[in-house]
């Protein structure tokens, strides 16, 4: 009897303090890829992955997320095309809640172009930057040549008081960048 009650004990034990816990899942939403550099979207959560140029090894993936509150996808898709029309000066910088992303534009063979440049945990020691993206490719990601843009776009974010508002450092970006920019000629 007490070998019974000692192995119901021990049975009990083990799976009270197991480690393995079922989740729910959670699908992954592809909403654009072109190479290296995709946008997914999981719930309400937005993530760009990218291949990290500035490492040694190829094979490092990197990503940044950040919530769809008060159309941030949107925004940070008008933010690059507007910089593709008219060139910033300098990088245009927006805090997410947990990453520094610098949008790095520059000219190549006289096409506009952008890069993401990381910095992770906001830590200027760690960089993670992305290839360098023409507008068609931008496109690609942000859905608007497949038609899933509207996973984003329709969608209308809401704010809470927990969660960062990362529209509000592309806001400002935006004002940076309208008052930094290049004169037309």
């Amino acid at each position: 009897m007490r070998k019974i009650i000692l192995l119901l004990t021990c049975l009990f034990g083990i799976s009270a303090f197991s480690q393995i816990k079922v989740l729910k899942n959670v699908t992954l939403v592809e909403i654009g890829k072109d190479n290296s550099v995709g946008l997914y979207k999981k719930e309400d959560k937005f993530t760009i992955n990218y291949q990290d140029l500035n490492t040694a090894n190829l094979n490092t993936f990197r990503s940044f997320s950040f919530l769809n509150v008060n159309k941030d996808v949107a925004g940070l898709y008008e933010l690059i095309t507007n910089g593709f029309i008219d060139t910033p000066e300098g990088n245009i910088v927006l805090e997410l809640p947990n990453d520094i992303i610098e949008l790095h534009f520059d000219k190549n063979f006289g096409q506009p172009t952008v890069q993401f440049i990381q910095y992770i945990n906001k830590n200027r020691k760690y960089v993670g930057k992305s290839q360098v993206l023409n507008k068609k490719q931008i496109d690609k990601i942000f859905g608007k040549l497949n038609g899933k843009s509207s996973l984003y776009e329709k969608a209308p974010g809401t704010a809470t008081a927990n969660h960062p508002n990362p529209s509000s450092a592309a806001s400002a970006a935006t004002a940076n960048e309208n008052k930094n920019s290049k004169p037309k000629k």
